[in-house]
């Protein structure tokens, strides 16, 4: 269960960048709302998944899947363009997100 919620908490904090990208330094009021909104529910079910998951893994996973999506969004609806680096960073950040879901032991539980 703590995976599910950390999984609907990456969505709600990549929900919430997204809008907050979209409300303009907050000069949209939809949203604006939306992010508020957001960003809370993410926050919330993280504190919950952090009551069994450790919270260097949970923080990583959650921040680094963001960040990937996040960046995908900003290259599709943003029109945002990535350098090389940019793009080997951000698979680097997947990368470990990748190694700490499937070979590492700390996200047992």
């Amino acid at each position: 269960m703590p995976w599910l919620l950390l999984g609907i908490a990456i969505v709600g904090e990549t929900i919430g960048t997204t809008a907050l990208k979209a409300s303009n330094g907050f000069s949209h009021l939809g949203y604006s709302l939306l992010a508020i909104a957001s960003y809370s529910v993410s926050f919330y079910l993280l504190a919950i998944v952090l009551k069994t998951v450790p919270v260097g893994v949970a923080y990583a996973i959650w921040s680094g899947a963001g960040v990937a999506l996040v960046t995908l969004i900003g290259l599709v609806l943003f029109k945002q363009k990535l350098d090389l680096a940019a793009i080997i960073g951000i698979l680097l950040i997947i990368a470990g997100v990748f190694v700490l879901n499937t070979l590492s032991g700390s996200t047992r539980q």
